[in-house]
């Protein structure tokens, strides 16, 4: 009874949220539709922020189940582009899910957030390892997620100044021209310059957990070269 209860709760939640026109519920507006009464939805939930986060979780499972359907490419830069694409058209097609996914209101992260955080940086390390990153993944993830959530923002909550989703695209290349390295000529080493050999060891040191260092050494080593990959160039 208890697992019915609390999905039959999250289910008419997700429907609200969905039908809302700012995307905002109540609580007693739960408890009416799903037919229970305030303590049990509290027992579940906690309190109404804990059901608006399990809320977000359970639309964007869905989108990470996709993503990790199609899971992963050899081609870690084609990865990038398609998850920027597949980010911005969930939240086209999820808008009131998404401005309460991103709300300032949200004090703890759904686990879904962070776990699409998670697989950015794991396409990001990939790209390091190939030699393709300009900084390192974790400084490119916080950039890349910015500018994505940022243009899928717009286009969800300003369509009518943000009516092109070749905006999108364009920022999306903007950016990842700005992090990733032109693909090098066959033959060509991917550590032609210092800060893109900076962000490969560093990816790869991780992919190999510290080759053969202790903890603290490769902890030491991957600040040092992280720093050199994430330098400006007139620094």
């Amino acid at each position: 009874m208890s697992t019915s209860t609390r999905t039959r709760i999250l289910e008419v939640a997700a429907t609200l949220v969905r039908e809302s026109p700012d995307g905002d519920i109540s609580t007693r507006a739960v408890c009416e539709a799903a037919k229970v009464g305030a303590p049990a939805l509290y027992r579940h939930f906690g309190d109404k922020e804990g059901l608006l986060s399990a809320v977000v979780d359970h639309g964007f499972e869905q989108y990470l189940a996709t993503k990790r359907e199609h899971g992963e490419t050899t081609d870690a830069v084609e990865d990038l582009r398609r998850g920027w694409d597949s980010h911005v058209a969930f939240a086209l097609d999820n808008r009131n899910l998404y401005r309460l996914m991103n709300s300032p209101a949200m004090r703890t992260p759904p686990a879904a957030a962070l776990e699409s955080h998670r697989i950015l940086t794991g396409d990001l390390e990939r790209a390091a390892a190939q030699g393709r990153m300009r900084v390192a993944p974790g400084l490119a993830a916080q950039m890349v997620m910015s500018a994505n959530v940022g243009v899928a923002l717009m286009l969800v909550s300003r369509p009518a100044t943000f009516d092109d989703i070749e905006v999108s695209h364009r920022v999306r290349d903007a950016l990842y021209a700005t992090v990733l390295t032109p693909e090098a000529p066959p033959g060509t080493p991917p550590d032609a310059e210092v800060p893109t050999a900076a962000a490969r060891l560093s990816a790869l040191l991780r992919q190999e957990h510290g080759a053969g260092l202790s903890s603290a050494e490769a902890a030491l080593m991957k600040e040092w070269l992280d720093r050199v990959a994430n330098a400006r160039p007139d620094g």
